[in-house]
């Protein structure tokens, strides 16, 4: 939890092209000084790729479904730093520790510790409350059948993990007492068996802010705000970068022709303008010049088509060769050279919600 880390997400497509996707994540206790860094870090990696990375910066608790994917079961991030000595979390070291963990999530799981206390169950989500001898998952009666069986994997996870595999499991059913021993055992923990309120609906203005959009444009080391009657493509210039606020999502648009450092300046602007604002939740995501994702190009009200841009990766695989050879590493499937054309993929975005509708062309004959 008190570092920030970097993951590259390298896919080949079926014309021999790379598509890279670069995360950056921070944990809830890093230092401000380590996650600029990393940031910085991250347009340095674009660079030698080839400059045509998606960035996504990633935080603690509320990481996107894309970097969640990459890893199985779930994600559970450790106390501790490199600071302060970091060691890997042992084998029964939560031995005689209760640990309460709160599970969401249908495609990838949500795992987050919260008070071991009976306020914080509720019906909507599972619960796993790992003991020293056994581990229960405790249902909530409006969890899908998808988020149980995704729970029942973190549940195996941590007791292989921290429990050597030797610990008994149960499952308890929220509402379901009818007598049952293991139930009884679960509610034990808490005092006793007592009902549950039902959670007034939280607030979420995601939705309003989302509506109202900024745009910024880095220029010679500051912001300046973009006035507009309707978010136009032809608002970008290939030389400047531009931050896009849409509330719940900061977009960095980089120029084709902006250097390196204008690039990492205004990634740090980006970084300056949410820590400013205490905006712990907002998801960054950076994009080059002509390697949009779809929900960037959504905001806009028209999107002309992308032109081809015939870009070699050679160069770039040579340069980050070279540094990981330095370090003693092998760099066998980096030095293999790039196809001889090579042409940009679109990246969708699947994010969001999707509605499908049915035409019944019968009923108007």
């Amino acid at each position: 939890m008190g570092d920030s880390y970097i993951i590259l997400k390298t896919t080949a497509l079926k014309n021999g092209s790379l598509r890279h996707d670069i995360h950056y994540w921070v944990g809830k206790d890093t230092s401000q000084d380590e996650a600029g860094t990393a940031a910085i870090l991250t347009i340095e990696l674009d660079a030698a790729l080839g400059g045509r990375a998606v960035q996504y910066r990633e935080v603690q608790g509320n990481e996107t479904e894309k970097f969640l994917s990459y890893f199985r079961p779930c994600i559970m991030p450790q106390p501790g730093g490199v600071a302060s000595g970091f060691k890997h979390v042992e084998v029964n070291e939560q031995e005689h520790a209760t640990h309460l963990y709160v599970c969401s999530g249908k495609r990838v799981v949500h795992v987050k510790e919260v008070p071991f206390a009976r306020s914080s169950l509720h019906h909507d989500d599972i619960f796993i409350l790992d003991t020293e001898s056994k581990i229960f998952q405790f249902n909530g009666s409006n969890s899908s059948i998808q988020e149980r069986a995704k729970a029942l994997e973190v549940l195996q996870y941590i007791k292989d993990t921290f429990h050597e595999g030797k610990c008994e499991v149960a499952a308890v059913e929220d509402g379901r007492m009818m007598a049952d021993a293991e139930a009884g055992e679960f509610w034990g923990f808490f005092g006793g068996f007592a009902p549950l309120p039902r959670r007034a609906p939280a607030d979420n203005n995601e939705k309003d802010e989302e509506t109202t959009l900024k745009l910024l444009c880095y220029n010679q080391g500051k912001l300046d705000s973009i006035s507009y009657e309707s978010l136009a493509h032809e608002l970008l210039e290939t030389n400047k970068c531009y931050l896009l606020d849409c509330g719940a999502a900061l977009f960095l648009w980089m120029g084709r022709t902006t250097s390196l450092q204008e690039r990492k300046g205004a990634s740090k602007a980006a970084e300056k303008l949410l820590s400013d604002a205490n905006r712990t939740k907002t998801h960054v995501i950076k994009l080059i010049e002509g390697f949009e994702t779809i929900m960037f190009k959504s905001k806009f009200k028209e999107w002309p088509q992308t032109p081809d841009l015939k870009l070699s990766s050679e160069d770039g695989r040579g340069k980050v060769a070279a540094l990981l050879k330095r370090q003693g590493l092998n760099v066998k499937g980096l030095m293999k050279a790039a196809p001889a054309k090579e042409e940009p993929q679109p990246y969708i975005d699947c994010t969001g919600c999707l509605q499908v509708y049915s035409a019944l062309f019968d009923s108007l004959l």
